[in-house]
């Protein structure tokens, strides 16, 4: 995010999570009920750590 200068969140969190080993969730707020099935494994995500970019999907 911070290479590719993307701006989707604030660039000071973004080094606080990548200093830190802390993952990233991304989810569409758009959507009803959506942080609560991702907050329960279900509904669709995307985890951005250090390692990998890894596609969730139930």
């Amino acid at each position: 995010m911070l290479a590719d200068n993307l701006q989707v969140m604030d660039a000071s969190a973004v080094a606080l999570c990548r200093d830190n080993n802390i993952p990233i969730v991304v989810f569409s707020i758009h959507e009803h009920g959506n942080l609560v099935r991702v907050l329960k494994g279900e509904g669709t995500s995307t985890i951005v750590d250090n390692n990998v970019e890894t596609l969730v999907a139930a």
